[in-house]
């Protein structure tokens, strides 16, 4: 993704940064410490391999996350978090997250919570 040359302000930028419906889930699943992309992929429902792959190339072009390569066989890759933008964004994705969950109770969509073993009460 092409960063626009000429914003209005910050939040502009980091609003095309993170835009789309997977960047904030994948740094979310990332919050805890590094995963391989098959980790990362059984942790993100719904998301292709592809999908996932352009994703995290994105954001690793944006300094949010990292990846480091280990020799051998078979290849091990790992994703993690970048210092400091990635960990910048993970209490704002948390608030985030709160605000989900909140419109979801007082909508009575407490499954998906549920299902996902997230405290709500």
């Amino acid at each position: 993704m092409k960063i626009r040359e000429q914003f209005t302000c910050p939040l502009e930028m980091t609003h095309d940064i993170v835009k789309g419906k997977w960047k904030t889930i994948i740094l979310y699943s990332l919050k805890d410490g590094r995963l391989s992309l098959s980790e990362l992929q059984k942790k993100i429902e719904g998301i292709t391999q592809k999908m996932l792959l352009e994703q995290l190339r994105e954001l690793r072009e944006y300094g949010l996350v990292e990846k480091e390569t280990t020799e051998g066989y078979p290849l091990h890759v790992e994703y993690f978090l970048g210092d400091k933008r990635g960990k910048m964004l993970i209490e704002a994705i948390k608030i985030l997250q709160l605000v989900g969950v909140d419109y979801m109770v007082e909508h009575g969509m407490t499954e998906i919570l549920d299902k996902k073993g997230i405290r709500y009460k």
